[in-house]
């Protein structure tokens, strides 16, 4: 049975319709990234599914339960990351965790929870004390603590620096080797594409996208891009290849085949005898797809 299947969601605020007929499905064990622009839909139908407000129409089942109805013995199985935490600031980050896990009959040692988060060195500092990003992985401890089968990620690197994200990304990684069904939101789509196995893109209150990072929007069937500088004293009519655009002295190539496009240009390049300075060679990006997905809707 899939963690989460989701069938024609419909949710409206007055005349604005928030969510238009949404479909989901996330399989157990599965990291599934929904993105969308802000307004989109994407946090009404999060909230829908942790049980946070009721939908006007669809069929919803979470881990087995309608959300809305679900009480106790759903809540005991997910955990919610959100964007902010609201944590007595005065309580250490045992205390805290101590706290939180004796609401749940079944519950993670918070020793071992602090150092699946990388907070074993402030174990014992006071929660007001903690940096941003060191108060975003006690959040994420606290979503653990109850060892939920399903856990909702609302954002869960905003604010962290390089390093922070990447060492997030690796506790995230740890936990879908244990199983567990990961619902993630995020802005950042090197995060989506690093964690996800699968990716949804809502805009308009509709699924306008969804399949792997490789794969979303037609991407793995894309153009390739090939880009490079313009030598010296070659003008851009004397290219062997037709160029799509040119911005400054720079030369952009949409190919369907990047490896012939490629050959014809390097064999051309050195019967000429000149170098094709800052060559380039990409597909479109995950970022790419969204942004033409999002704009064109």
């Amino acid at each position: 049975m899939a963690a989460i299947e989701v069938t024609g969601l419909r949710k409206s605020y007055g005349d604005v319709v928030a969510v238009d007929g949404v479909d989901i499905t996330v399989e157990t064990g599965e990291v599934f990234a929904l993105l969308g622009p802000n307004g989109a839909g994407k946090t009404t139908t999060v909230e829908i599914l942790e049980g946070h407000r009721s939908a006007d129409g669809g069929s919803i089942g979470v881990l087995g339960f309608d959300p809305s109805t679900g009480g106790r013995a759903y809540r005991e199985r997910i955990g919610i990351v959100l964007q902010e935490g609201a944590v007595e600031r005065e309580l250490s980050v045992r205390e805290a965790l101590s706290i939180y896990g004796g609401m749940y009959p079944r519950r993670l040692d918070a020793d071992h929870l602090i150092d699946l988060v990388g907070l074993t060195e402030k174990a014992d500092a006071r929660i007001k004390t903690l940096s941003g990003g060191q108060q975003r992985r006690l959040e994420l401890a606290l979503g653990l603590v109850g060892d939920p089968d399903l856990l909702f990620l609302d954002e869960p690197t905003t604010g962290f620096d390089p390093s922070a994200r990447r060492q997030a990304w690796g506790i995230l990684e740890n936990l879908a080797d244990l199983g567990k069904t990961i619902l993630l939101t995020t802005h950042y789509m090197d995060e989506a594409q690093h964690l996800a196995d699968r990716i949804a893109i809502i805009d308009g209150g509709k699924i306008v996208a969804e399949g792997t990072p490789e794969t979303l929007g037609g991407r793995a069937d894309g153009k390739s891009m090939i880009r490079f500088a313009l030598p010296e004293g070659v003008s851009f009519e004397d290219l062997p290849i037709t160029a799509s655009t040119v911005d400054g002295d720079m030369v952009e190539v949409s190919a369907e085949s990047a490896t012939r496009a490629l050959h014809e240009l390097t064999t051309w390049a050195i019967d000429k005898d000149v170098e094709l300075e800052q060559l380039q060679v990409a597909r479109p990006s995950l970022e790419d797809v969204y942004l033409e997905l999002t704009d064109e809707h």
